[in-house]
């Protein structure tokens, strides 16, 4: 870490629309809030099941405020989110262990290639409506942030291996040390910033770092 910057840690499952607004902010004020920004892909799932918390889905009334809510974000932060046309079957049946697999594969192979890949998936899930479960897909996805077919089948290939699945538990495991449940705010250890981004008051606390 060179002079004062901080050392961020984004824990992020793209089945989240508030960790794209979290991780679209971090990355275009990184510059000017002096951060070094670290990627950290994590199973949402586990998190909600490790803590006993329950998704805004699966509740109507906070299904209906965070529809609300994402289109007040989406126009205040630029950033084009569109709820999936069936939000329970891609939140709950379909689910996302696959493709944070794929990016936690990415992380480790090929690091430069997560911001991207991450941006990509979380498009086609969260503005096109398309899907982040199959080969195709991730294919796709590889193909939209300028992979060749090297790269992509390196990576998904690499979904099933156990390292990736074991650094995936890892990272989950770590940000639920930090106390994440959802929502999680910002918190401050020694010199180390950790962002955990899923729920709808992570804004505030990002706007501290000016």
């Amino acid at each position: 870490m060179s002079g004062n910057r901080r050392v961020v840690k984004l824990f992020y499952d793209v089945i989240s629309p508030y960790s794209w607004i979290a991780f679209e902010t971090l990355c275009r004020y990184r510059v000017l809030w002096r951060l070094d920004l670290q990627y950290c892909p994590v199973f949402l799932g586990a998190i909600m099941g490790a803590s006993g918390n329950r998704p805004p889905g699966m509740n109507p009334q906070k299904a209906t405020y965070m529809g609300k809510d994402l289109n007040r974000l989406r126009d205040s932060y630029g950033i084009p989110i569109q709820q999936p046309s069936n939000l329970a079957e891609t939140m709950f049946k379909k689910g996302s262990l696959s493709a944070q697999r794929l990016l936690t594969a990415a992380k480790m192979s090929l690091p430069e290639q997560v911001e991207g890949l991450s941006r990509a998936l979380w498009t086609r899930i969260w503005s096109k409506d398309q899907d982040i479960t199959s080969e195709e897909s991730f294919t796709e996805a590889c193909a939209t942030c300028g992979m060749d077919n090297e790269q992509t089948k390196l990576l998904v290939g690499r979904i099933s291996d156990q390292d990736v699945k074991d650094e995936l538990r890892k990272t989950t495991e770590e940000a639920l040390s930090y106390g994440v449940s959802s929502p999680v705010p910002m918190q401050r250890i020694l010199s180390l910033s950790i962002v955990v981004c899923h729920g709808s008051t992570y804004h505030r606390h990002l706007e501290r770092l000016q």
